[in-house]
């Protein structure tokens, strides 16, 4: 008979079980190698061993799992993005360089190319014969993509791209890959042809000779020390008047003629640059992956650390193991549930991905179906946001949990809160993602493409009145049949009653979307943007509060399928605890709302406190159901204990 942690290991590993088992070997072995303890290491050895590390990743052939079968991948989009989540247990550098390699670079050739493109570049990219750059990002224009300064002229006479970097603030910016290894950029640009902008392109830009050497007009400067993360080499490039082929620009959605004619199958330039961007969702969602299995990591550090470490006595005078005490217990018990419930949801992400893209992307973008798409982009947005914000909480909560112990590098958990930290901002800040879900929430842009700006977003919105839209995903769906299988309870026991939870949740999301269109539709042509931005605070709740509804409906879902009577009551109890500590941090509005008596709050802090107690037996079983190997929660203090 399986274990308890073998059951709830099995339920967590899901669809993609195998991939993330040959993951796990793969980094236990490295780790029983010292291949991935970075501890001591300067800057220099840090990046070559990471060099070393992302060349055997290779060689396993994960990197493969998600392009095109004709070229040598496997044509597996979902088992791609895990493969770069589990990395996360590991040494976070080489998951960035793996995903800046594999993910940006190689995704952007795969996804904006053609196949020319595939069949010249792709091979190379998945053996790692050839290293990319994914040079978005420029000084004065980080989340303000559709605005780039990089730009890149057609001339018809010689039939090539001019790349050109007209001031400091387009030098592109924090590049992964550029510093050291990088021989080709994915670079970002205003595409002119015909003396006409087209908006924003990409280009394949050579930096680097076969020999290492930078090209000419290319400037390549290095980023430097970084807080973490600095086994990858960060750097800054410009270019000055670099000429590349017309074959060069990845031309899926855009392409120019020899005679300069710009022809494309989308005829709106806001459409096309969204399409454009929307194919590269997959980095939003394997960094939330990632990001996740760094906090699991340090969980199971911290729960293994507060289960041996003894302070104080008790009446009998025997010394108490911290994690019996509620204090302790309130700062890593509530931070797991959240954990178990933001991994429930990122399966689920995850296999929309794979559904929407597992066949690549479309030839005839007629085939995309676009409130899908959006759905998919909004959702990646506020999974990320909230899976990253929670790993900066709860690894900073399991550093101080395991005292000052956990501030000495061989005990791990200081690198993974420096590397991590930076994740909150790449791959889209955090912040301005929140913006971009309550903005499709609200304006269903997702059908207009046209602007996202707040002045569009307010002037939309005093047009037309729109409510929230509870999604029929498969997890509402059982969701609702529960909802409507319960009756109404008015007891203080009604927060633990899922029902209850799921209505509470719910009425919050509709209810704070609901005000925020009422506010905006105060907008005139005169005062749009005024109105917009003094609604900034209601806009980041509204987007709060639906992913915040869209992860209940995960785990709720997840608990449904779950076969095994003793993992099944176990994790009710887990996400009890994720639903009251979630409540309890928002009871201010819950009560400014008449959503919850006084004594009612109480109760949510007192479910609080017993849900801890109750757990607190299970704390091992639930951290060691990740499956993070032995040789990478094993740290040193772990022995002192």
């Amino acid at each position: 008979m399986e274990s308890l942690t073998e059951v709830l290991t099995r339920l967590l590993d899901g669809r993609w079980a195998a991939v993330r088992r040959d993951v796990r070997e793969h980094l236990a072995a490295q780790a029983a190698r010292g291949a991935l303890d970075t501890a001591g290491l300067d800057v220099a050895a840090h990046r070559e061993r990471v060099a070393r590390q992302l060349q055997a990743l290779a060689e396993t052939g994960g990197p493969r799992l998600g392009f095109p079968r004709e070229y040598g991948g496997h044509g597996d989009i979902g088992a791609a993005v895990v493969s770069f989540e589990m990395l996360g247990f590991g040494d976070l550098s080489l998951m960035v360089k793996a995903g800046v390699q594999w993910g940006l670079f190689g995704g952007a050739v795969h996804l904006l190319g053609t196949r020319y493109h595939h069949e010249r570049y792709l091979p190379d990219i998945m053996s790692g014969a050839l290293l990319g750059c994914f040079a978005m990002t420029e000084v004065g224009h980080g989340s303000d993509v559709q605005h780039l300064r990089t730009t890149a002229t057609y001339e018809k006479d010689t039939a090539e791209f001019v790349v050109h970097t007209p001031d400091e603030a387009a030098s592109k910016t924090y590049i992964g890959n550029a510093a050291r290894d990088g021989r080709v950029a994915v670079v970002f640009a205003q595409l002119v042809t015909g003396g006409e902008s087209r908006g924003v392109h990409a280009l394949l830009v050579p930096i680097r000779d076969e020999h290492g050497a930078v090209l000419p007009g290319v400037t390549v400067e290095d980023s430097g020390v970084k807080a973490g993360l600095n086994g990858v080499d960060n750097g800054r490039l410009t270019f000055d008047h670099v000429r590349v082929p017309r074959t060069a620009l990845l031309n899926r959605y855009g392409d120019v003629a020899e005679d300069g004619t710009y022809t494309s199958r989308i005829d709106s330039d806001g459409k096309r640059f969204f399409t454009m961007l929307g194919t590269l969702v997959r980095g939003r969602i394997s960094i939330a992956g990632s990001a996740a299995s760094a906090t699991k990591r340090a969980l199971t550090i911290a729960v293994h650390y507060g289960d041996r470490r003894r302070q104080f006595q008790n009446p009998a005078g025997a010394e108490i193991p911290v994690l019996d005490y509620l204090t302790h217990q309130r700062r890593l018990l509530p931070a797991l549930a959240t954990t178990y419930a933001l991994h429930f949801a990122q399966e689920d992400l995850v296999g929309e991905l794979h559904d929407l893209q597992g066949g690549g992307v479309p030839e005839d973008v007629a085939e995309v179906d676009d409130v899908r798409q959006r759905e998919l982009e909004s959702l990646a947005a506020g999974m990320k946001a909230l899976a990253t914000w929670h790993a900066t909480r709860a690894i900073q909560a399991a550093r101080e949990a395991c005292g000052g112990a956990a501030y000495m590098a061989e005990n791990v958990l200081p690198s993974l809160k420096a590397d991590t930290d930076v994740f909150t901002t790449f791959e889209g800040d955090n912040t301005v993602l929140l913006q971009l879900v309550a903005k499709g929430l609200l304006t269903n842009y997702r059908l207009q493409f046209e602007d996202l700006s707040p002045l569009a977003t307010a002037r939309f919105v005093a047009e037309q009145f729109v409510g929230a839209v509870i999604e029929r995903t498969a997890a509402r769906r059982v969701v609702e049949r529960l909802v409507d299988a319960s009756p109404a309870r008015d007891d203080d026991a009604a927060v633990f009653d899922r029902a209850w939870q799921c209505k509470l949740f719910t009425d919050r999301e509709s209810h704070v979307l609901d005000g925020l269109a009422r506010r905006l539709r105060a907008a005139t042509r005169d005062n749009a943007f005024e109105v917009f931005n003094s609604a900034g605070d209601h806009v980041l709740r509204a987007a709060r509060a639906h992913v915040e509804r869209l992860v209940l409906d995960s785990f709720v879902a997840a608990i449904d399928r779950c076969e095994d009577d003793r993992a099944r009551e176990l994790l009710n109890k887990v996400c009890d605890l994720h639903v009251l500590s979630t409540i309890e941090a928002d009871r201010a509005w819950f009560l400014e709302h008449g959503r919850l008596t006084s004594g009612r709050a109480k109760a949510v802090v007192a479910g609080v406190n017993r849900l801890c107690g109750e757990l607190r037996p299970h704390a091992r079983t639930l951290v060691d159901a990740f499956a993070v190997p032995e040789p990478l929660w094993r740290v040193p203090m772990l022995d002192w204990t």
